[in-house]
């Protein structure tokens, strides 16, 4: 029978395993965080959306084709008019994320935890987008709606793309102006989480957090 001492140094103990956990926990709620608040601060303010070309939204599928007829018939102002409504409606609905994806990442497990940390670079933000796109999709849908439906192309687009989706000529996520606004808002909320994780894994002693450095640190 082995010595009571070198059994001990041969298990680990579950204080050094709960301190991993922990660690591990801290550090994914806090690259969460940062994720969220890089993402309502950068998003969520006039331009966030309209001026950055990275997640600017573009017209839809064939109201983008139609739009070079509509410029060509001297209806520009209407055009404009759309595609800033589309975008400021964006800028409106990011702040409104916050709280929801702060408390998803208050929420994590530790055993999530433990996982993301060793996952691949974007794990931080696939767990965000499994746990908040759908409810988001339905908190954002109405600032959306309401941003849009006063622009008149926004109602004459659904209403022809409604018929157009029937036949097949459009995409079911792009019939509905609002429906595919929010898609495309929150596309570029995950895109700005990413981009976060990202500075963070690859630069934790640039964030200045001491768990971030510590745990992700560790990766390298």
């Amino acid at each position: 029978m082995l010595p009571a001492m070198l059994l001990a140094t041969m298990a680990p103990s579950s204080r050094a395993v709960e301190l991993t956990q922990g660690d591990a926990a801290s550090a994914m709620r806090a690259a969460l965080e940062r994720g969220a608040s890089a993402a309502v601060g950068l998003l969520g303010r006039a331009d966030g959306f309209l001026g950055n070309p990275k997640v600017r939204i573009p017209l839809p599928g064939f109201l983008a084709d139609a739009a070079a007829l509509l410029r060509a018939a001297g209806q520009q102002r209407r055009v404009d008019e759309l595609a800033t409504a589309m975008n400021r409606s964006a800028e409106a609905a990011v702040p409104e994320a916050k709280s929801l994806l702060i408390s998803a990442a208050r929420s994590m497990s530790a055993e999530d935890a433990l996982r993301i940390v060793r996952g691949a670079e974007d794990s931080v933000t696939q767990f965000f987008a499994a746990k908040t796109r759908e409810p988001l999709g339905i908190t954002f849908l109405p600032i959306v709606t309401r941003a849009t439906e006063r622009v008149a192309l926004a109602r004459k687009y659904n209403a022809v793309a409604a018929r157009a989706s029937e036949l097949g000529l459009v995409k079911k996520e792009d019939a509905n102006l609002q429906q595919y606004v929010t898609g495309k808002t929150l596309d570029g909320m995950y895109l700005v989480i990413g981009e976060e994780e990202r500075k963070i894994r690859r630069d934790p002693v640039g964030t200045g957090s001491a768990i971030l450095k510590k745990v992700f640190g560790s990766l390298k």
